[in-house]
């Protein structure tokens, strides 16, 4: 079955002038334009533009989901068995994080104090929902999702003390490199290996086997990803890339 954009927009929720942007930037083609300038859509676009939209739900940025659905390894189905793995440790997540704010409203109702376990296990929760939701579609498919979900578990595994080294950890390794960054030193120098080293130490604190091959492929992610570059450069430029070449260094 054909669809012309109106009825595409109509189908999917996704407005005309979207639609147009995709065709502009090459994530949705028309199978067809008419010689009158209508786009029409075939069964292989309506596909396409399915798992676009699976995507987008997972927080996966416009140029990734080209650059994922254009390369000639491209696995659909393995894609979204990926995206429904995703899907359902992310609503898991949420159902914990629901019923963990469902005890806390109870205990403040009966006016009763919540255990401090209680209060912790929401913040692990929130922790891993976030991360499910920006990154989980694309980490899944790098790692697999036995080693995704073996990290998200660790992570609930942690103590109220781990949780807060883990990420004190993550504060000090950010101030660090703005530091670093700042004061225009090498990520060769004695601070920028000391910062790798923070680095290795935060990424097994959870109880994850360390792997130098990993711990490079993690840190380069810091640079290719655009997310990853905006959260470590978010105060000063430069930090990601600074991280990336002292883990780089570090492991040599």
């Amino acid at each position: 079955m054909e669809y012309s954009i109106q009825q595409l927009s109509c189908l999917s929720g996704v407005s005309t002038r979207t639609l147009r942007w995709y065709d502009e930037i090459g994530l949705l083609k028309p199978s067809r334009v008419a010689p009158s300038g209508y786009r029409y859509y075939g069964p292989a676009q309506v596909d396409r533009l399915q798992d676009i939209l699976y995507y987008r739900a997972l927080g996966v940025e416009l140029a990734r989901i080209k650059e994922c659905l254009d390369s000639p390894s491209f696995d659909r189905l393995a894609a979204l068995r990926s995206h429904l793995a995703a899907l359902e440790a992310k609503q898991a997540q949420l159902e914990r994080l629901i019923r963990s704010v469902q005890r806390t409203i109870g205990t403040l109702e009966r006016s009763e104090n919540m255990m401090d376990e209680q209060k912790f296990e929401a913040f692990k929760q929130r922790t891993i929902a976030h991360n499910e939701e920006v990154y989980g579609a694309e980490i899944r498919a790098k790692y697999g999702d036995k080693e995704v979900d073996e990290a998200n578990a660790a992570v609930m595994n942690l103590t109220q003390e781990q949780y807060r080294e883990w990420t004190g950890l993550g504060r000090e390794i950010q101030e660090r490199l703005e530091a670093a960054v700042q004061a225009g030193l090498s990520p060769e120098s004695d601070e920028g290996q000391a910062i790798a080293g923070l680095h290795r130490r935060w990424l097994t604190l959870t109880g994850n086997h360390y792997s130098p091959e990993k711990h490079r492929g993690i840190a380069e992610l810091y640079v290719l990803d655009e997310r990853f570059t905006a959260y470590y450069d978010r105060s000063q430029p430069g930090c990601a890339r600074f991280l990336r070449d002292a883990v780089a260094h570090w492991i040599r």
